[in-house]
């Protein structure tokens, strides 16, 4: 059985064309996507142990978690709070707004389940919604590329306290690019609703 492997590979054209690209690897390459530039999408075996092991770890305290990771979004861009609407007009504290947190639980949730099982789908997937609909809803309420980039940084900061003993550079990376998968593919279907 052939496993199929996932890396990350600089491209480097020779003249400024598109002719005459050189990788730096041997090995066959699954998907590549342009989008103004060349893009190799990477997931390896070791990113998807390191997520995996670490999101089993996490599944207990879950609730928890995703509390703090939407917490540290405010925190980080109080606005963010205005794309909510359940939290625009509630004079109720942020923190014990009852639909916070199971709206936060199920982003939460969503995404480390996308990126367990980026390598297995090969792209970013979603199962309780589907990603037109994520992208509609995020178009319609005015996400921007600034609140993906807030986002990452809080789901970042919020497994790096969840398993501090397991943290490492590598661990950082692979949540960074399973998240910037997810991203990607939230992004690529914001449109208008036709």
């Amino acid at each position: 059985m052939h496993q199929q492997q996932y890396m990350s590979l600089s491209w480097k054209r020779r003249d400024g064309s598109l002719k005459g690209l050189v990788c730096g690897t041997s090995k066959s390459i699954r998907s590549v996507e342009r989008s103004g530039r060349f893009q190799v999408r990477a997931f390896t075996e070791e990113q998807e142990a390191l997520v995996v092991n670490s999101w089993n770890a996490m599944k207990k305290n879950a609730g928890e978690l995703a509390l703090k990771f939407f917490l540290r979004i405010f925190e980080i861009a109080p606005s963010a709070k205005k794309l909510f609407t359940f939290l625009k007009d509630s004079d109720v504290p942020v923190e014990q707004n009852p639909k916070l947190k199971p709206h936060a639980l199920t982003v939460f949730v969503m995404t480390c389940e996308s990126a367990v099982q980026l390598r297995k789908a090969g792209k970013a997937t979603v199962r309780e919604s589907n990603l037109k609909d994520l992208g509609s809803t995020h178009f319609k309420y005015g996400v921007v590329d600034e609140h993906f980039e807030v986002t990452k940084y809080a789901l970042l900061e919020t497994i790096k306290e969840a398993v501090p003993d397991m943290w490492s550079a590598e661990m950082k990376n692979a949540w960074a690019e399973a998240y910037d998968q997810l991203a990607a593919a939230i992004k690529n279907e914001m449109k208008p609703p036709s």
